[in-house]
């Protein structure tokens, strides 16, 4: 039998939370300079309660070949992948006008 979502109430196939989610968020996108110099990119402003936070960590340190982490509900990836990664979240669903990119 079919999963059936406990937010919306239809099929897993059919549920629309996460898109929903996905257009509705507040994304900021911003460098920190670390230890040694190092740089990295931070990713802030997404729900951790309605979408799948680790997952999206994981698709965008695929993409850039990084190392990363999630803490407190943000995406810290090692390296500044500014330039790139407002295409990189409008391919996974996130809306182009949601993303502040500093």
């Amino acid at each position: 039998m079919n999963e059936i979502c406990n937010k919306c109430g239809l099929p897993e196939q059919l549920c629309v939370c996460e898109t929903i989610a996905k257009e509705s968020q507040r994304i900021k996108v911003y460098t920190v300079t670390k230890k040694f110099q190092k740089v990295s990119t931070i990713i802030e402003g997404l729900d951790k309660r309605e979408i799948d936070v680790k997952d999206v960590a994981r698709k965008l340190k695929s993409e850039f070949a990084c190392g990363g982490t999630v803490k407190e509900g943000r995406i810290e990836l090692q390296g500044d992948h500014r330039p790139k990664i407002k295409n990189s979240l409008v391919n996974l669903g996130f809306q182009l006008a949601t993303i502040d990119v500093r």
